[in-house]
């Protein structure tokens, strides 16, 4: 899966094709069998997991050269998208994967991506990202934590909230303020280690949706890191911040096409299958519109997300407004795709013996999560009157 920026979006290379087909063969035989107890039980889906990393879908990003699979950004969105379509707590572990790498890929040196990236490619380590603070969240850039100089090493203080896969990551992409008086250009980005002394790990947040994706805050007590963990020049950890984003955002839109496909794909079913008044629901014209309605938007939001990953891999400088759009477009669609799957279920939808409640709360996240899809409308209202 070697990065391609040249392929046809309007019809995929077919080694995408050949990957979808395998990703998802792996997802119906050794994720979706656990969806629902992950869920139950507020479980990190080991299972997935460990399919993932046999397959090396775990990070399929991380390049070659730091003994990855270098996959360009269309696949790695296929590879969530196909995950998330059985199970939205099992994306995130390609979608963050991902998230708390790119930093240090776009700005890293090259030392501390050696030090890193194989790890993570191996599925030895994962990787989680560190932005948001209780009173940061929007406005990331007032953030509090802090970093100084100590010598060769940083020491850190401060604390991280909403982090995805808080306490399974062994290393996260960690935002400080290094020089309060120059605001944003005063941040920098570090890399921090599970071990490193002075890192705890809180307790996991109780949430609605993605619930076997741990949630938790990170707390840095006098957390000492080597000098040479910091990702480029001093100043410079904002805009690696948003660079990132702008190549993320995206894969969230997968995690939300994903989702609301498995969504569509089984009210199909559940409609053909259902009868009322001595016929199938899916014989009624208001189901079928309903049905059409979902598939329509879906297939917009999948070519809108795959659009902004194809401009991200051809390196392509101003991402801001496809990227966000993306993700906003797409998160909208999921739960709007999801609430319907719902109420096609009828009574049976509000139950867990069906698994689109599920993906309803799960679709839920995609509209707040790396920025709410209010912060996605300023950016792209910014960029195009900028």
């Amino acid at each position: 899966m070697a990065g391609n920026p040249d392929f046809d979006l309007f019809q995929l290379a077919d080694e995408h094709n050949e990957l979808r087909a395998a990703i998802r063969g792996l997802c119906e035989k050794e994720i979706a069998p656990y969806a629902a107890d992950v869920d139950e039980n507020e479980r990190f889906p080991q299972e997935a997991l460990d399919a993932l990393v046999a397959s090396g879908f775990n990070a399929i990003h991380v390049p070659e050269e730091y003994d990855g699979q270098g996959a360009d950004s269309v696949a790695t969105c296929i590879v969530i998208e196909e995950v998330a379509r059985v199970c939205g707590s099992s994306s995130l572990i390609p979608a963050v994967n991902k998230l708390g790498t790119m930093g240090l890929i776009l700005s890293g040196s090259d030392e501390l991506k050696a030090q890193v990236l194989p790890a993570i490619a191996s599925g030895e380590a994962m990787a989680s990202y560190a932005l948001s603070e209780r009173e940061a969240g929007s406005d990331a850039a007032a953030m509090r934590t802090r970093a100084k100089a100590d010598g060769e090493d940083w020491i850190l203080n401060g604390s991280k909230c909403w982090i995805t896969n808080g306490g399974k990551s062994s290393w996260y992409t960690v935002m400080a303020v290094t020089d309060a008086e120059k605001g944003a250009k005063g941040i920098s980005a570090f890399m921090v280690h599970k071990d490193d002394e002075g890192f705890v790990v809180g307790p996991k947040e109780k949430k609605l949706g993605i619930k076997g994706s741990p949630t938790a805050e990170l707390y840095f007590e006098d957390c000492r890191i080597p000098g040479d963990r910091i990702i480029g020049e001093p100043g410079t950890g904002f805009t690696t911040a948003l660079q990132t984003l702008d190549h993320t955002r995206p894969t969230i839109g997968a995690q939300a096409v994903g989702i609301a496909q498995g969504a569509l794909d089984a009210a199909i079913e559940y409609t053909k299958d259902r009868k009322q008044f001595k016929t199938a629901i899916a014989d009624f014209q208001g189901v079928q519109f309903m049905l059409a309605d979902m598939a329509m938007k879906l297939e917009a939001a999948r070519l809108m997300v795959y659009h902004a990953a194809a401009r991200a891999e051809r390196g392509e400088k101003n991402l801001g407004f496809i990227s966000s759009a993306s993700k906003c477009f797409a998160s909208d669609v999921a739960m709007e795709v999801t609430t319907d799957a719902v109420q096609l279920f009828g009574g049976a939808g509000y139950t867990r013996d069906f698994p689109v409640e599920r993906m309803m709360r799960d679709a839920k996240i995609t509209q707040i999560y790396e920025g709410t899809n209010q912060i996605q409308r300023v950016v792209m209202a910014r960029t195009m009157l900028r």
